[in-house]
């Protein structure tokens, strides 16, 4: 019974596991083609916790945050784009041939709600080009925001519309830049007002009689009047996506071929001749590096470290005194300090003998002229000196 539910728990368990971890999400981006990535908010909703919870739908605000991985920062040709927290996320950019090879992007959704978190994973295998585009034009889009063209079906009904002009229905979308990557100005916060975007287009088919006028100096003239454009032929369904055609313009950009195969050679290296190594240097004699490096400076400090030793212990001033004393000498400064310690003591003696000043006595009274017995010597250095002290409210002259 115990080893059916180890067994029934470690099912669990593992169905857990399962569960929580999510399988990569693998996706192709030719060369040379646009590509886009939408982050829905609807399924990572669902990940947090269920969308209808006790009868009541969930609407978070989610941020999302893409970096490669191991990277801070995304791939230099793929970029991100959220307006708002209650947008949807694009990851949207155009591969180069430098770019081939495999892109791991880590995406991390924050519920600013709850502030749980997320992380997925989005494997991007970029591979070579598989249409060939040699004719290019580029059309803006004013009244657009780069969130608002990146959705599926706003990019087919721009295509329908450059369609019509071009003539053909085999264009592909080779980029698309908001005009603020271009130096655009950030329109103001009033409706009415957009930032615009680039849309660029590719084709094997050649430019239609209306597009080549874009080239024309006549054009070029009547954008710089600013008058109306007589050679303006754009169309659009929606207004929203139509084209402003003085600042549209073609693109002759005919891919590279590739590299012709290498040719199989026979295998045997053509002959080159007999190796000749260079010459040897000439020897060098390091003697005389070792003398000056090493021998010099040892000497010097030797004769140094001499010379120091001799002025501190024999050119001493006492010790040249001392040796320049004769004993006559000697005997003669030993009697003068002698005669000058007595001569000292006498005029200290003399200094004693004469009776201090009444003031300078202890407990004097200047009114009386009494001063109390000295428990110290009077001439101890220990008792300090009083003041002249006087009783208060009394007079100092006698009554009569």
């Amino acid at each position: 019974m115990a080893d059916r539910g180890n067994w029934v728990l470690t099912l669990s368990v593992c169905t857990t596991f399962l569960l929580v971890v999510q399988a990569d999400i693998l996706v192709h981006a030719p060369v040379g083609q646009l590509f886009v990535y939408e982050l829905e908010r609807e399924i990572y909703q669902n990940e947090f916790e269920p969308f209808h919870h006790y009868g009541r739908m969930h609407n978070d605000p989610l941020m999302f945050k893409c970096n490669k991985q191991q990277f801070p920062d995304l791939p230099h040709w793929l970029r991100f784009t959220q307006r708002h927290l209650y947008d949807k996320g694009f990851l949207y950019g155009t591969p180069l041939p430098q770019d081939l090879g495999k892109n791991i992007i880590e995406i991390y959704v924050t519920n600013k709600r709850s502030y749980d978190t997320v992380k997925d994973r989005l494997i991007i295998n970029v591979g070579p080009a598989v249409k060939r585009m040699p004719y290019q034009a580029e059309f803006f889009i004013g009244l657009r925001e780069i969130e608002k063209v990146l959705p599926h079906d706003i990019k087919e009904e721009i295509k329908q519309d450059i369609q019509m002009i071009w003539g053909t229905d085999r264009l592909e979308y080779v980029n698309i830049t908001s005009a603020l990557d271009r130096g655009g100005r950030v329109p103001l916060p009033l409706p009415g007002h957009y930032e615009g975007v680039y849309v660029k287009l590719g084709s094997d088919q050649p430019y239609s009689t209306c597009l080549l006028r874009l080239q024309t100096a006549d054009h070029r003239r009547e954008c710089e009047a600013g008058g109306k454009i007589s050679g303006d032929c754009s169309s659009c369904s929606i207004p929203a996506n139509c084209v402003t055609w003085c600042k549209s313009a073609l693109i002759n950009s005919s891919m590279p071929a590739p590299p012709p195969a290498p040719t199989v050679g026979s295998g045997i290296l053509a002959w080159g001749g007999e190796f000749i190594p260079p010459a040897s240097p000439p020897e060098r004699d390091f003697i005389p590096d070792y003398i000056v490096t090493v021998i010099v400076p040892f000497v010097l400090a030797i004769l140094l470290c001499l010379l120091l030793a001799y002025v501190m212990c024999c050119r001493r001033e006492g010790v040249q005194k001392r040796d320049a004393m004769t004993p006559e000498l000697q005997l003669y400064h030993h009697h003068t300090i002698h005669d000058n310690s007595s001569e000292l003591r006498t005029m200290a003696e003399s200094r004693s003998s004469v009776p201090q000043p009444l003031s300078t006595l202890p407990m004097f009274n200047t009114r009386t002229g009494d001063r109390a017995p000295p428990e110290y010597p009077s001439d101890s250095v220990h008792i300090p000196l009083i003041m002249a002290q006087q009783e208060p409210n009394v007079d100092t002259l006698p009554r009569k």
